[in-house]
């Protein structure tokens, strides 16, 4: 006679273990009514600059830190790099090349792509600056959370962290690095490709377009 296996009924859903509760414009909004904006700061090959501008950039950076009255993290995401798209750009480019010279050095190039990443792990790079947002900086009203408008918390964290956002990025602009405000769009798929980790990652439709899902016990 076969015996039914007891299996424990679920008690949460993937939700409760995300902290993120809202994404507004460029302001993301965790459960506890924290807040942050984040930037992404593009990467500068500091091997190819002399000893003096290594020096110089390392000052810079250094003082860009110290000059900041506010708190901040810095966060680096490093994944294997998906070189499929360039060998399809290289594809294109000798199916289309008239030159058999041309094409036969393009072919040599694309083998050798192919066993540089066969070989070694190369690794793309991501940099952010993350500016958060505490409750605790509207004062006594934000030590209870529970009694908190959502909509109340993202006016007050905006108020707060654009200022801060707008200066980063100038002082950052000041010392030669590029510096992108992430949107709702770009943040929603940054996160999308960490909970859901793959060799490629992966672009997400415009996020207007998607319908909120709200999962219920039954």
């Amino acid at each position: 006679m076969p015996v039914n296996k007891v299996t424990s009924p679920v008690k949460a859903s993937t939700q409760s273990f995300v902290e993120i509760e809202d994404v507004r414009d460029d302001v993301i909004l965790l459960k506890d009514f924290s807040a942050a904006v984040a930037i992404e700061v593009g990467a500068v090959n500091f091997w190819l600059l002399s000893s003096e501008e290594q020096s110089s950039m390392i000052y810079a950076y250094s003082s860009l830190l110290n000059s900041l009255s506010f708190p901040t993290q810095i966060l680096i995401l490093s994944k294997k790099m998906d070189i499929s798209s360039y060998l399809d750009y290289l594809d294109g480019k000798i199916s289309h090349t008239p030159v058999d010279l041309i094409k036969r050095r393009l072919e040599s190039y694309k083998e050798f792509i192919k066993n540089v990443v066969k070989k070694n792990t190369v690794l793309e790079k991501r940099f952010f600056f993350v500016v958060p947002f505490s409750t605790l900086e509207m004062g006594v009203a934000g030590a209870n959370t529970k009694s908190l408008n959502k909509e109340y918390v993202i006016s007050r964290a905006k108020t707060s962290l654009y200022p801060k956002r707008d200066h980063l990025v100038r002082l950052l602009s000041k010392i030669g690095l590029r510096a992108t405000i992430l949107q709702k769009q770009e943040l929603i798929e940054l996160f999308f490709n960490l909970y859901n980790a793959s060799p490629t990652g992966r672009r997400l439709a415009p996020i207007e377009s998607y319908t909120d899902v709200v999962l219920t016990t039954g």
